[in-house]
Parts: structure tokens; sequence; C-alpha cells
């Protein structure tokens, strides 16, 4: 009795378990079906119907093409399906509408149609994509993300529609100033102004003392330390925070921490993550050399320090924090004191003769005469007795310059 009433009791269970699955399963199917038939998409265009008609006419709405739309750019290997629902992109008279409804800027449009750039190729973004939060790029294991307010407001940008001009220097990047894109025109000037490349190797130019820059870009999110940095991990977030301080991510470091403001560092953020190894066809490039060469200028004061008399400091590399002013030697960069006076100023700032002092250096030398620039105790000894050549120079023309006054 006992067993037949426990065996109806496991037939009743079982009987509720297939009941449960099979709703369960219908559910599901159900739920699948449903957001396969009406993906979110379609709001969209019917939306845009009822704008069309009401500022065109209904004629005009039956004109608006439905379904999945897509742009595919063969050249430049882009495929995009943005205008599935920002389908008056290329309309006129809809730029007072809500997005995703209103038209593109059309100015801009002139020289990068969409039909030749896409969509993307700018504005960042999942271009296969087709419901908002996958094609504006905000998923797992996307990594690249809409550059729009979103982003603007996560990294605290003053201004706005200013990151695309991270995407518009990969075609732009050889040009030393690109109308509309302030932040990355400021960066470029900054990379000159800093004396950038008197450590870093950019575009094929620049030194070899610290990493080769030119394709920073290309580095993956992963290959970055964010033990030492809060809020938001990611690549632009660090190097955000290195240029601020620098030996705060990278203790051996030897960049300074040059005196910047936020939109500074925002700048030369943008740039470096801009730097990246494309292949752009000819067609593409707005009319400049791909190459980053040197202006007559600097050709020529690197002319002048290369044959004077204080050339060693230039090929050995001391040039690249210290300027030998009496020696007419200009540092890029004027990281560390004129060393026109070094021969002094060692003695009273160390306690110490130049000599010895190079010999055996300690602090920030001994890190970059260890790592960066590598000498032989013969060169180090043939940097001394030019510096004392130097510090007699100094003193001649600083007699000079009293005699004068």
């Amino acid at each position: 009795m006992f067993d037949k009433l426990n065996k109806k009791r496991m037939l009743t269970l079982d009987r509720i378990l297939v009941a449960v699955a099979g709703v369960l399963f219908f559910g599901t199917t159900a739920a699948i079906y449903f957001n396969e038939a009406s993906p979110e998409w379609i709001f969209y265009q019917e939306k845009f119907k009822e704008i069309v008609a009401e500022k065109f006419g209904e004629d005009v709405a039956a004109t608006v093409p439905e379904g999945v739309q897509q742009i595919w750019v063969k050249e430049i290997d882009v495929t995009d399906r943005c205008v599935t629902c920002h389908q008056g992109v290329s309309w006129k008279n809809m730029h007072n509408v809500e997005h995703p409804y209103k038209s593109h800027p059309q100015e801009i449009l002139k020289t990068h149609p969409v039909s030749e750039f896409g969509c993307t190729t700018c504005h960042g973004g999942q271009g296969y994509a087709t419901s908002k939060l996958a094609a504006h790029g905000f998923v797992q294991h996307w990594e690249e993300p809409l550059l729009g307010r979103a982003l603007e407001e996560q990294y605290l940008f003053s201004d706005r529609n200013v990151l695309m001009e991270l995407n518009c220097n990969e075609c732009h990047r050889y040009e030393r100033e690109t109308k509309g894109m302030s932040y990355i025109n400021r960066a470029k000037k900054l990379v000159k102004e800093k004396g950038c490349r008197a450590c870093h190797k950019v575009n094929g130019r620049g030194n070899n003392i610290a990493p080769d820059l030119t394709y920073e870009g290309d580095k993956s999110a992963e290959s970055f330390d964010y033990s030492r940095i809060g809020g938001f991990p990611s690549a632009f977030a660090w190097h955000q925070r290195h240029f601020k301080n620098p030996k705060e991510l990278v203790e051996d470091s030897i960049m300074p921490a040059f005196p910047m403001n936020s939109k500074d560092i925002q700048a030369l953020s943008m740039l470096v993550m801009s730097w990246k190894k494309t292949d752009i066809p000819v067609a593409y490039l707005p009319g400049v050399e791909t190459g980053d060469k040197p202006t007559p200028e600097e050709l020529e004061q690197e002319r002048k320090m290369l044959e004077g008399p204080g050339a060693i400091f230039v090929e050995k590399q001391c040039f690249v924090c210290h300027s030998i002013s009496s020696m007419d030697v200009i540092s890029p960069a004027n990281i560390g004191p004129d060393l026109s006076n070094a021969v002094a100023d060692v003695r009273s700032r160390f306690g110490r003769e130049l000599e010895e002092f190079l010999l055996n250096p300690t602090g920030t030398m001994s890190v970059v005469l260890e790592k960066q620039i590598i000498l032989t105790r013969e060169e180090k000894l043939q940097l001394v007795e030019k510096l004392k050549e130097a510090y007699q120079k100094y003193l001649e023309q600083k007699e000079k310059e009293d005699k004068m006054d």
C-alpha cells in the first residue's frame, strides 16, 4: 500500500515538473520569437515615418525604406547598419528633430559622405549591431564604443563632440593642424612644446630613450596596469593618470610631471590613442605627405647643434633634458637645469666635484645613466672636460653681461 502511494506521488511530481518545463520552454520560445519579430529598430522606423509624414506629407513618408539598412564600404572594410535607426542622416531640413531621427550636419558630409566613410569610421561603435546598446558599443568584449556624450561625461570633458577627433586623427595624423580638431591640434602643439620627441620616437622621428609611441593606440586595454588608478579602468583613464603623474604608475619612470591642466591631459591622451597602424587607401588621405617631416627651422637648429662646440651633448642625448646655452645647445624639453653652470651647480647642490658625481651619480641621474644613457668611464670623463669648457664660456658671457649693465 505504501509503495503504491509513493509511486503515485512520484508520478504526480514528474507530471508537474514536465508541465513546468513545458511552460518554461514555451515562454522562452515565445520571448525569442517576439524579440526577433519586434526588434527595437521597428519602433524607430515607425517614428521616423511619422515625423516625415508630418513634415513632408504621406507620399514622401511612403518612400522611406523599411527593414535593416546597411552601408558597405569595400575600400576601408566597413559595414555599418547604423542607418537602420538613424534614417534621417542624409535628409535635409531634419536638423531640428531629436535623435536618432535628425539629419547629420551637412557641411562635414561634403568631404566625408556616408557612402564612402560609413558611420563607425568616425563615430566608433559596433557597425553590425542592430540594437541600441550593442550598436553604441557598450557591451562586453567590444573595445570601440561610440565616441559621444556618454563617454565625454564619464571622462569629464568640458566640451562636446570632441572625442571623435581621436578617430579623425587616424587619417589626419601627419597634418600639423586640422580644421575642426581643437583638442588634437592642441595636443600636437604640446608634443613640440614639451619636447616629447627628445625621449620618444613618434612617426619615425625622435629618440629611443623612452618607448616608441608611433603605434601607442594599438595597445590592447589588457596591457595596462590599472591597480593604481581608481574609477573606470580603461586605456584612456590610464593615459590621463600617467600624463598627470608618470611616477605614480611607473615607479622607475624618468618622465617629469609637466605642469598641465585637465584639458591638456585629455588632449594628449586622445592623441597618443589615435596613433594606430592603419591601412587607409591613399584616396582617403587629406592630401598631405604620409610622413612626419621636420620643418626647415628644426633641421637648421639640429644642424647647428651637431656641428657646434656642444655636439657631444647632442650625440650622447644629454640635451634631451638639459640645455647647455653657453655652447648653443637648446633642449626641446628643458626638464633639468642648464649645464653651462654644472661645475659650480653640482658642487653647491651635492657637495661633490663634477667628475666624482658623474662617475658615481645619485638620485635621478643614477637612474638615467643606468637605464637610459649608458656611458663608459672614458665618455663620462670626456663630458666632464666639455662641461668645464662650457662653464668657462658661461663665466665669460656673464662677465660681458655684467660690464654691459
